[in-house]
């Protein structure tokens, strides 16, 4: 059986300040998990550490938990549903896009952005946050997975 990959309390800390420079967000309330290509997961229900690496013994658990974010090279990238989850923590690094946008959006494409900077940002459109996307030379890269994007009709 796989065991379960707990994040420990140093790494925490470290992933919580990098989560603070980048988003503002100053605080995780999950336990939380690291699983393959450097994926974050958090998990919010009421089974302790233990609890759930006994489970793991007598049932395969491959995923427990929310993703969350990816650790890469630029930094910490928030996936989709931890840019849902995370959004009342949120208040670095965001690009709102016009309405019109939104669709070309999920539909995974790039959209050409005027603005200088660069990084890792969360979209955003009114209230709602549409995942994340790198910015570079005015371009907004998409970060969509291909699963989750509006086909094409």
């Amino acid at each position: 059986m796989r065991k379960i990959d707990f994040i420990l309390s140093g790494k925490k800390k470290k992933l919580i300040q990098e989560l603070n420079d980048i988003y503002g967000i100053d605080k995780l309330d999950y336990i939380m998990l690291e699983t393959g290509r450097e994926k974050i997961r958090g998990f919010s229900g009421s089974m302790s550490k233990d609890e759930i690496n006994k489970m793991s013994e007598i049932a395969r658990i491959e995923i427990i938990g929310l993703y969350l974010f990816r650790e890469e090279n630029g930094g910490l990238r928030l996936g989709l549903d931890g840019a849902h989850m995370l959004k009342g923590k949120i208040n670095k690094n965001v690009i709102e896009i016009p309405e019109s946008e939104i669709e070309n959006w999920m539909k995974g494409q790039d959209l050409e952005i005027k603005d200088d900077r660069k990084g890792i940002f969360i979209i955003k459109s009114g209230d709602d946050f549409f995942g994340s996307g790198i910015l570079k030379d005015g371009k907004l890269i998409n970060f969509i997975p291909r699963e989750r994007r509006i086909r094409r009709s």
